[in-house]
């Protein structure tokens, strides 16, 4: 019987690497939201463990909180989304054990403004394929649609028992209040994410360095093969938007980042003293219809003599190329609601991917195949610009910014 549901139409795009690629959450240190570690991990995984395809959006409070994104009721909002992505997989197969045997370099993500750890698994899954152990972080400084925590039942709490009885938080996008200036909430907002992100990786290397660490989901995966299989020389840090934005704000904080990739950045959440604290190498991919001149302009504050910095541009894309609903919407909806681009998302993604793949290898000494692709970093190629399309005013302009 045939269905009506974009689903079936329309998919989020395998990995083009020779590894498979198993798919994972962990969420350590609850009772307290703003404490602990939630992500969604990408990895390469052995073939044959698992045969589950992973829930693109796994449960329906994450319709509920991208109802509030969009300004949508949200029973509306949950029974449009629910119809159209409900049924969406993503080509990662769920709690598929790890593939040991490898050191495998590591990135840390940083999802954008109203969305969360699953919406950007055509670029972490084709990482993972690559080699890459990718892990997705959702953010609880309420930039996210939708997230949760567990605290413990307070009856439970009373009668002393064990763990047994936690119930979920979920903590909701906030709006920003009428007549409320946006700095100094999405500064406040952007520390936070910087911290989560240096979090998840303080797990991920004591994963690596074999201490036990507490999965508060019930989840049948055995972290234990992960142990001393992260090259800890070997870390990158990357995101889209406001996640683009985090992890320059991360790379100013801790060094055993070694380079990053910042995806269509949104500027506006950093303070100008984060600028001069990033000594490591950064790669802008940004998209042809989003970027404005200020906002470059503060990129161009992050140039640099002593250490590589590089713009290129994707012609006919937009702000939403990067995350999955690119490859959902159909032509009409996507372009309604600006989630498509002129050019084919898939073209788009695979540029973004390849120019990442390619600075990593440079940047993280990678003994790989993806120097193929240095040209695409240079902004050489049919359908990139080199640095970017906006017409930028003149440096004196520029110093004063």
């Amino acid at each position: 019987m045939e269905s009506t549901s974009s689903a079936h139409f329309h998919r989020i795009p395998e990995g083009k690497g020779p590894y498979s690629v198993g798919c994972t959450d962990l969420m350590t240190d609850h009772m307290i939201e703003s404490q602990g570690s939630f992500f969604r991990l990408y990895y390469p995984s052995q073939n044959g463990t698992s045969s589950e395809d992973t829930k693109w959006i796994p449960r329906k409070e994450y319709y509920r909180g991208l109802s509030d994104f969009l300004n949508m009721y949200r029973m509306l909002g949950e029974r449009v989304l629910q119809y159209y992505v409900g049924s969406v997989t993503c080509p990662a197969k769920w709690n598929a054990a790890f593939k040991p045997g490898e050191k495998y370099p590591l990135i840390i993500f940083s999802h954008g403004l109203g969305a969360f750890r699953t919406l950007y698994s055509a670029i972490c899954i084709e990482m993972a394929s690559q080699g890459f152990i990718v892990a997705a972080v959702e953010h609880r400084d309420k930039s996210s649609s939708a997230t949760y925590y567990y605290k413990k039942n307070l009856a439970s709490e009373a009668r002393e028992e064990a763990t047994g009885d936690l119930e979920e938080e979920w903590i909701y996008y906030r709006q920003l209040k009428r007549g409320e200036e946006e700095f100094p909430l999405r500064h406040q907002q952007v520390q936070q994410r910087r911290e989560e992100c240096i979090e998840a990786l303080d797990v991920i290397l004591d994963i690596n360095s074999g201490k036990r660490v507490v999965n508060v989901l019930p989840l049948d995966f055995d972290w234990t093969l992960l142990e001393n299989s992260i090259d800890n020389d070997r870390i990158a840090v990357m995101g889209h938007s406001f996640g683009a934005a985090t992890a320059i704000e991360t790379l100013s904080k801790d060094t055993r980042f070694k380079c990053g990739i910042a995806l269509d950045a949104w500027m506006l959440p950093l303070d100008d003293e984060v600028y001069p604290r990033v000594h490591q190498p950064l790669l802008f991919i940004n998209s042809e219809k989003f970027q404005w001149a200020s906002n470059v302009l503060k990129m161009k504050k992050l140039d640099s003599t002593s250490t590589e910095r590089k713009m290129i541009t994707i012609k006919g894309s937009v702000h939403q190329s990067f995350p999955d609903f690119t490859f959902l919407a159909d032509n009409f909806v996507g372009k309604i609601f600006k989630l498509k681009g002129e050019i084919n998302p898939n073209t788009a993604i695979d540029i973004s991917n390849k120019a990442s793949l390619a600075f990593l290898q440079k940047h993280l000494g990678l003994e790989k195949d993806f120097d193929q692709w240095n040209t695409l970093v240079d902004g050489e190629g049919p359908n990139i610009i080199r640095d970017t399309n906006i017409d930028l005013p003149s440096r004196s302009l520029e110093a004063s910014d």
